[in-house]
């Protein structure tokens, strides 16, 4: 164990700097448009730059976001590296994406970032939760209520998917529920911007 912890603390770091690269203010730049930061929801993700800019640029922005963890994550699982410390790995990336250093701290929601992470360590639950996004995203107009669902049903498909990953897929979800507790007081208040 010692000596997967000696492994594990630097892969997660390098995750946590891949992390802190936010896709939106990337994509925003280089299509030479407003800072999602400040307009919309302010967040610099996804669906704030799929209100804001349209799809193209928020599918640019989802790319970067989901893709930007594998790379650091691909070493760990080649090196043999156990569930639970891929997992700290995927924790590192989703930390950086939430709380990037180089942006006093404020990140995005981490449900891109998710994604990707556990599309690496548990593909078949990332795929039903995408599923369960786009579904309620489509039908509700609103991404908060899609990724707090798809969140909340991560756990439960892990247990049956990937059971080896429960424990990394629960702290996933805390983490992203916790990244949207101004949505869902929005969302009690009926003031969450929809899609």
């Amino acid at each position: 164990m010692l000596a997967h912890l000696e492994l594990t603390l630097p892969l997660m770091a390098l995750g946590y700097l891949s992390g802190t690269w936010l896709g939106a203010l990337t994509v925003c730049r280089l299509a030479r448009v407003g800072d999602p930061r400040l307009a919309g929801s302010g967040n610099p993700g996804f669906s704030n730059v799929l209100r804001l800019h349209g799809r193209r640029l928020a599918l640019a922005t989802l790319l970067v976001d989901a893709t930007k963890g594998m790379p650091v994550l691909g070493l760990a699982m080649l090196l043999g590296l156990p569930p639970w410390s891929q997992g700290l790995v995927g924790l590192g990336v989703l930390l950086g994406h939430s709380y990037p250093v180089w942006y006093r701290f404020r990140g995005g929601k981490g449900v891109a970032s998710a994604f990707g992470v556990m599309l690496l360590l548990t593909p078949w639950v990332a795929l039903c939760c995408a599923l369960l996004w786009c579904l309620l995203a489509w039908r509700m107009r609103t991404a908060a209520i899609a990724s707090l669902a798809s969140a909340a049903v991560a756990p439960l498909a892990a247990v049956w998917l990937a059971p080896g990953y429960g424990w990394v897929v629960i702290v996933f979800t805390l983490l992203v529920l916790v990244r949207h507790v101004l949505n869902i007081r929005r969302l009690r208040r009926g003031e969450e911007p929809g899609l």
